[in-house]
């Protein structure tokens, strides 16, 4: 049995237990001290380091007698993030000193930070966290802990678009506790994509529980979709990027014109995720956004649910050095008069199904925004 201090986001019980895969009530808890250190945040991160400083104290807590299946699944969730176990000794709350193991950041993996503060990491990405864990220890013992450092960013964008799904009401008043039925659920798959199968019954409509179902399920996070125009020049700009499923699929034309595009990060809504996209990808800054809906794009087969703006601004210059080279984006943008954007429209030239939603809405809409 081995004793453990925990001074960063494990201190979140939660998320804990998600990692242990057992309730905390469970483990014998301790607030504790590490002396000569501070907790920092990692810089660009969401999660914080620790280093010794001289006259500094790290709190944190100690638990005792881990198990070995305890220390393989933290190894496992630590792992992705380049921290090591070493020895060290820690003050318990009646002032005895007991020896414990510490997750240390690799020597020059990470640079610090603010100081970094739980309760305020927990109030704004605790509960997202916790839910990504939960994917990731699913592949616990599949998976090795390296490789699934890739996709943890995935992992937890997709955590952050199911908080945002569960509270997606209409006033549907039927049930999932009561109409669906699982008898198996499994995580398949897992890299920037998550592939997950499950069988199923769902209520039909004569009120019957219907046959047992094997369906899969594409695991993605939520998009924003923002056409930039200029409603004092009329003017619209797109993007084109080369996309791979187009080349999987045998198209002969895999480069893509469409509205600007991207990921929702933990921690961000729609609108600040759309602003951010468009900064990044056709360097253009934006005055303001117009929300034109949203809907989930292929919901026989993906969880991606895409919001939808028309952003307004000043639309003066393209770019061929659009993107994020550490995401692998080559960009280029184009700018359009309206009447030759709706042209091409019309004439089947653009094969994006958001470009066109947001076209169309455009239609609608121009007289209002030029007004």
């Amino acid at each position: 049995m081995t004793d453990l201090f925990f001074y960063g986001t494990l201190r979140h019980e939660p998320l804990l237990q998600r990692v242990l895969g057992r309730d905390a009530n469970t483990l014998s808890v301790d607030a504790a001290i590490l002396s000569d250190h501070m907790v920092y945040s990692v810089q660009g991160q969401d999660f914080p380091m620790i280093l010794q400083e001289a006259g500094a104290n790290a709190q944190g807590i100690f638990v005792r007698g881990l198990s070995a299946e305890d220390l393989a699944r933290l190894a496992f969730y630590e792992g992705g993030f380049d921290y090591d176990l070493q020895p060290v000794t820690v003050v318990l709350e009646d002032d005895r000193e007991v020896q414990a193991q510490v997750f240390y950041p690799a020597p020059g993996a990470w640079m610090p930070g603010d100081p970094w503060s739980l309760r305020n990491w927990a109030d704004r990405l605790g509960e997202v966290t916790a839910l990504a864990a939960e994917e990731e220890m699913a592949y616990f013992g599949k998976v090795d802990a390296r490789a699934m450092s890739r996709s943890m960013p995935a992992i937890q964008t997709r955590a952050w678009a199911k908080l945002f799904a569960r509270q997606r009401k209409t006033g549907d008043p039927r049930n999932v506790a009561n109409d669906v039925v699982v008898h198996r659920h499994t995580r398949a798959y897992v890299d920037y994509f998550g592939l997950e199968e499950i069988e199923l019954q769902h209520r039909q409509y004569d009120g019957t529980m219907g046959p047992v179902l094997n369906r899969n399920g594409l695991l993605q996070g939520s998009a924003v979709v923002v056409l930039p125009y200029d409603p004092v020049r009329d003017v619209v700009l797109m993007v084109e990027q080369f996309r791979t499923p187009l080349f999987l699929i045998d198209d002969p034309e895999p480069w893509m014109w469409e509205p600007v595009a991207g990921m929702i990060d933990p921690g961000e809504t729609p609108e600040q995720a759309a602003y951010r996209e468009a900064t990044e990808e056709a360097k253009v800054a934006l005055d303001a956004l117009e929300f034109a809906g949203g809907a989930y794009s292929s919901s026989g087969s993906s969880t991606e649910y895409v919001y939808l703006y028309v952003g307004s601004g000043a639309l003066t210059e393209t770019t061929d050095a659009g993107g994020l080279e550490t995401e692998g984006e080559d960009i280029r943008t184009r700018i359009l008069p309206f009447e030759e954007f709706i042209s091409l429209v019309d004439q089947n030239v653009f094969k994006d199904l958001p470009l066109l939603t947001l076209a169309h809405w455009l239609v609608r809409h121009r007289d209002r925004l030029r007004a």
